[in-house]
């Protein structure tokens, strides 16, 4: 079987192509044409508005420099990533060097309660 194919109806197709392109060309400007501005043109309205006059502040209102942060905190290379998710797990806080529990001892709740009323760790039986 042949296909039904229009001449008259493609062509009629093709000229509404042509007139929508050629009506977004004319619209392209309005919507868009601040994109062909040059960056010189953009970048010398930034500098006229830098241009203001810097007023001098009193010294108790003037910002200290930055201290560099080195200064403060020491940072100490990290031990070797472990294997496995669970060797992620404190897995800093074990390493001596970094030191992270200072000055106090880890207890369990349980032993400190049996030291307190006195009771040996232990069961009997």
């Amino acid at each position: 079987m042949a296909k039904f194919y229009s001449f008259v109806a493609q062509d009629e197709i093709w000229k509404r192509n042509i007139e929508t392109e050629l009506e977004a060309a004319k619209r392209w400007s309005n919507k868009w044409g601040f994109l062909k501005t040059p960056l010189e043109e953009l970048s010398e309205d930034e500098k006229k508005e830098n241009t203001k006059p810097k007023i001098e502040l009193p010294e108790h209102l003037q910002v200290r420099p930055v201290t560099p942060v080195e200064k403060y905190i020491k940072v100490m290379p990290s031990p070797p990533v472990p294997r496995t998710t669970q060797g992620f797990i404190g897995w800093r806080s074990a390493v001596p060097g970094l030191e992270l529990e200072r000055g106090y001892q880890i207890l369990s709740c349980k032993s400190a309660f049996f030291k307190d009323l006195k009771w040996p760790c232990e069961p009997s039986d």
